[in-house]
């Protein structure tokens, strides 16, 4: 599946980000993708469900896509609900976060699954869209905004999530590049200013470098093709040492010419992104390299590991294949054999994190056939079926009697039950919202 990392400066649900979403989901393919939005970055808000309400009407009315919740507040959540959520996360193609706090976000997510999830998408197929807060999170360095501007803590770089390994192994997102909400004070680069900002700078190895993000404007990175493009109203900066290079709007680049940017003045070659195997020569793997280390396999461990890993993907493909059939059975056979895998892989003395991978994977299985229990397998056409067409022969009935009124209510009820009624030269049909 096409992989695909856009990072937003601000605006991630105001209409100047409308054109750049869609773009987005377009890469994707065609309606349904499944998506998400996690709620983590502004868990602590009192106002987190408004939050949430008013991000997920934005992406069905403006958009055009539909978005689930993916409910990650805290870690101490209910445990049910908590795997529910990083089922939705892991079975989706599109995860999106947006605002709050990124060092509350990062707390919540160390020692999860979610970095994980995030960095198979960007491996393995699918598409990350953090924006503001969120994507403070996704470099080697994470700047601890709240902590700097609101409470006055000398500027010190956070441990961010290390995403961005096609970009070097110490990069730092920073959104809200052009903020100007300071007026007379300097409270661009994510209200840091020039000065909060050099410090940080210090603070890098010799392979750090900044990659801003103007508000309502957006850079989305195409890992298959190797690409960056830069969308929306402002510009992407790139800068090391103090020195930046500006890309506007509307750019396109390699990313490898990206990374070149910031190293130009030093006459050597940049710690440029890693190859991915068999892929086409500009795709890049987002294992990329890592602090301290150069570039990593993916999944570490050695052939062993790589091989459960391997084994843990396809029992996962076979039971997303029998959730999608409603095919009960072959989804309780998925999860035993990977059960079975992982006991007989348990004994392999591989330093290997494949197994914690399997027992999430076999975690969010469960959760998931828990929803089928309550939903049920069979399809729910064929369960109201027989109901709606005895109503909608009701309405045929009052429209050729002429009691529109009494048609209008029957339809109205239908759509109110989540019936979707057309009428087509035809005939009426109808289906399920």
């Amino acid at each position: 599946m096409t992989r695909v990392l856009a990072i937003m400066g601000s605006g991630e649900t105001a209409p100047t980000m409308i054109k750049p979403h869609r773009q987005i989901f377009d890469l994707l393919g065609p309606s349904p993708v499944p998506a998400v939005l996690m709620d983590t970055p502004y868990g602590f808000q009192a106002n987190a469900d408004d939050i949430s309400n008013r991000a997920i009407d934005y992406f069905r009315a403006s958009v055009g896509r539909e978005v689930q919740l993916a409910g990650l507040r805290r870690r101490e959540d209910d445990p049910v609900a908590r795997e529910a959520a990083l089922a939705r996360v892991a079975t989706a193609r599109w995860v999106f976060a947006g605002p709050g706090s990124p060092t509350y976000a990062l707390r919540q997510w160390r020692e999860t699954e979610v970095p994980d999830l995030l960095a198979d998408k960007l491996t393995h197929g699918g598409c990350v869209v953090f924006a503001s807060a969120a994507a403070l999170t996704l470099g080697r360095y994470t700047v601890p905004v709240y902590e700097i501007y609101k409470v006055g803590s000398e500027p010190v770089w956070a441990d961010g999530l290390d995403l961005l390994g096609f970009l070097g192994p110490e990069v730092a997102v920073i959104p809200h590049y052009d903020n100007a909400e300071g007026g007379h004070h300097d409270t661009r680069f994510c209200y840091l200013g020039e000065r909060r900002l050099a410090q940080l700078e210090e603070q890098m190895g010799p392979d750090g470098w900044v990659l801003g993000i103007d508000e309502h404007t957006g850079c989305i990175f195409d890992l298959d093709a190797g690409t960056a493009r830069v969308v929306g109203n402002g510009v992407v900066t790139v800068r090391r040492q103090g020195k930046s290079s500006i890309l506007d709007s509307g750019r396109e680049l390699a990313i490898s010419e990206m990374v070149d940017l910031a190293f130009s003045d030093l006459g050597r070659d940049a710690p440029g992104a890693a190859v991915a195997v068999g892929a086409d020569p500009g795709a890049v793997d987002v294992a990329g390299a890592r602090p301290g280390s150069g570039p990593v396999p993916s999944e570490a461990g050695g052939e062993a590991s790589t091989a459960l890993h391997s084994e843990i993907r396809r029992l996962e493909g076979d039971f997303d294949a029998a959730m999608a059939a409603s095919d009960a059975d072959a989804a309780v056979r998925a999860m035993l054999e990977l059960d079975d895998t992982l006991v007989a892989w348990s004994g392999d003395t591989t330093q290997s994190d494949a197994g914690a991978k399997g027992r999430s994977a076999l975690r969010r299985m469960i959760s998931r056939l828990g929803d089928l229990a309550r939903t049920g397998t069979r399809d729910p056409r064929e369960v109201v079926g027989g109901f709606v067409d005895a109503l909608l022969a009701e309405r045929a009935a009052a429209r050729s009697d002429r009691r529109f009124s009494d048609a209008d209510r029957i339809r109205d009820t239908l759509v109110m039950a989540g019936v979707e009624v057309r009428d087509t030269p035809e005939g009426t049909v109808w289906d399920l919202t």
